[in-house]
């Protein structure tokens, strides 16, 4: 049924694992965009710009596929976490979100030869109360210094956390599935 080519705007290996339990064919293209937040911007608006930002800057250069971007962000009392990129980072948003609540946004766009959508799913995560020990017991594990509020919770640090609350759990993960399925079928690209 696919015809026109799919094409994942990311060049994370997380969003290609996840995009790949569809079992149609795509490549994966890094779009090479600036990510840093603008002044007062929300969560909400933070990853539904940056996630058409970077379907944008691939479907210039691939006009005629269905190109799929995306970003998350981890907003907590008033704080927007990314990716820690080091351990000493990663314990700082893990004290920091210890006995806490927050909200991982997860933005995602489709661009094609006349389509074009952008959604956004939220995921309520309730973290345990962690201890220093905790913290770096979990960043020597698994140090999720790529993940948003350093917490890979498909895999170990999911012993961080008490609850998640989503109606769309691949959300978490990088790429909501429901709604991608949903966009294919729109295109024509599943049945």
């Amino acid at each position: 049924m696919q015809q026109r080519q799919l094409i994942l705007a990311s060049s994370s290996p997380y969003r290609r694992e996840v995009l790949a339990r569809l079992g149609v064919p795509f490549d994966a293209i890094a779009p090479d965009i600036d990510e840093q937040p603008g002044d007062d911007e929300s969560p909400s608006e933070l990853v539904q710009r940056l996630s058409l930002a970077k379907a944008r800057a691939v479907a210039e250069r691939h006009p005629h596929a269905l190109v799929l971007g995306g970003d998350q962000v981890l907003a907590c009392a008033g704080r927007i976490l990314g990716k820690p990129h080091t351990a000493a980072a990663a314990a700082e948003q893990l004290a920091f979100l210890s006995g806490k609540s927050g909200r991982f946004h997860t933005g995602l766009a489709a661009l094609g030869e006349g389509y074009s959508k952008v959604i956004e799913a939220v995921t309520e995560v309730r973290w345990r109360q962690l201890t220093d020990d905790q913290i770096a017991s979990y960043i020597e594990r698994e140090p999720a210094f790529d993940c948003a509020g350093s917490a890979k919770l498909e895999g170990l640090g999911i012993c961080l956390v008490e609850s998640i609350d989503s109606p769309e759990p691949t959300a978490l993960l990088g790429v909501p599935l429901i709604e991608v399925c949903s966009i294919l079928r729109e295109v024509q690209m599943l049945p």
